[in-house]
């Protein structure tokens, strides 16, 4: 699975049946990326990739910290996901739970473990994102949400963040 936004693209893998793996290359070096990744003023600049104004983003940015985004789509729906950092080391690695927040209400909650990886080669940065749901059933619901869409424009103004800091 690859979409193509703006010239560059990340590639969705499925490693294991309750997993997503998501890697991209940035033309910035990691402490811009993990910069533009994880302060909330930067955050409400790339994270609702256009599709709509984003409303909130709290970070605290420690183990056992929370966080919360939330978008209202250009159509008026509000999408928030929120969760807390389980490891947190500056410019490399960061892994937190995710909790969408909308969903209908029968359909149990879902808390899967996202963990960012910034790896820097010649002042560009590679990062992974392995996503890891409890079962395939929630990844393979993940998958159908039309994420990838959402998720290649978020991460090109991600870089386009970043590479502003520089």
């Amino acid at each position: 699975m690859t979409a193509a936004s703006e010239g560059k693209t990340a590639t969705v893998t499925l490693p294991s049946d309750r997993q997503i793996l998501i890697t991209r290359e940035f033309d910035a070096p990691a402490h811009l990326v993990f910069k533009a990744f994880t302060t909330p003023e930067l955050v409400g600049r790339w994270w609702s990739a256009d599709m709509g104004e984003t409303t909130l983003v709290a970070i605290d940015l420690r183990v056992g910290g929370a966080w919360r985004y939330v978008m209202v789509t250009h159509d008026g729906v509000e999408v928030a996901f929120h969760g807390e950092y389980l490891e947190v080391v500056p410019n490399e690695r960061l892994v937190s739970t995710e909790v969408y927040e909308n969903l209908p209400p029968d359909v149990p909650q879902e808390t899967a473990v996202n963990t960012a990886t910034f790896t820097e080669e010649n002042g560009r940065t590679i990062l992974t994102i392995l996503v890891t749901h409890s079962t395939r059933e929630h990844r393979d619901g993940h998958l159908k949400s039309g994420m990838e869409g959402g998720l290649q424009k978020a991460l090109h103004l991600l870089e386009s963040v970043a590479r502003g800091l520089a």
